[in-house]
């Protein structure tokens, strides 16, 4: 019940993310703690333009995403399954201490999907929030209104790419479903959310 995909799959097989996998019944996320990619930006190539200018963000993914864009620019990371990248083993809390080492105002989750690593994200920006760190998703906001409740508890800043505005462009180009990402923003707008949407 996280992604709009709902995928019902056997035992010992994977989600359409590819980082999800059913064991006995019970689903196992495959990248909490996994980084692939983490490099210090300054907040506005996230792009956020309006949270915290001038400060920096240290970013950080996972592999796998839940739609596959054909113009995917980070496409080594998000189209592969964590075995097929090399990571590195980052809990929570060294996160969070590498972030404040790196004088980075907040923790970005970016370039892949951080809709996959769900849980990750939830410990980290709970992490992050006890040391002063703020947290910032970077999402195409394809996810379901509960989780996405609970995600904006945790985190500060939510920026969304709206990556069309049709359903046929969304079915032909992303691989996905333009009205949860539409939900999706009016639940955000709802909480009282920072968002900010690239189109």
């Amino acid at each position: 019940k996280l992604c709009p995909r709902e995928c019902v799959i056997d035992d010992q097989e994977r989600g359409y993310c590819g980082v999800r996998e059913n064991r006995g019944g019970a689903y196992y996320t495959l990248v909490h703690s996994r980084v692939c990619s983490a490099h210090v930006d300054p907040v506005e190539k996230k792009p956020l333009f309006h949270f915290f200018p001038g400060t920096l963000a240290f970013s950080i993914a996972t592999a796998g995403c839940n739609v596959n864009c054909k113009m995917c620019q980070n496409w080594e990371i998000s189209q592969v399954r964590p075995e097929q990248v090399r990571s590195v083993y980052l809990e929570p809390k060294r996160l969070v201490e590498l972030a404040v080492e790196s004088r980075a105002k907040s923790i970005a989750y970016t370039y892949s999907e951080p809709v996959i690593f769900f849980e990750y994200l939830c410990d980290a920006a709970e992490a992050g929030r006890a040391r002063g760190v703020k947290s910032a998703v970077v999402t195409g906001g394809y996810i379901q209104t509960d989780p996405l409740k609970e995600m904006c508890q945790r985190v500060d800043a939510i920026k969304v790419d709206l990556k069309g505005y049709s359903e046929k462009f969304y079915r032909e180009v992303v691989n996905g479903e333009l009205k949860p990402v539409l939900q999706a923003l009016v639940t955000m707008r709802s909480l009282g959310m920072w968002t900010e949407i690239v189109y």
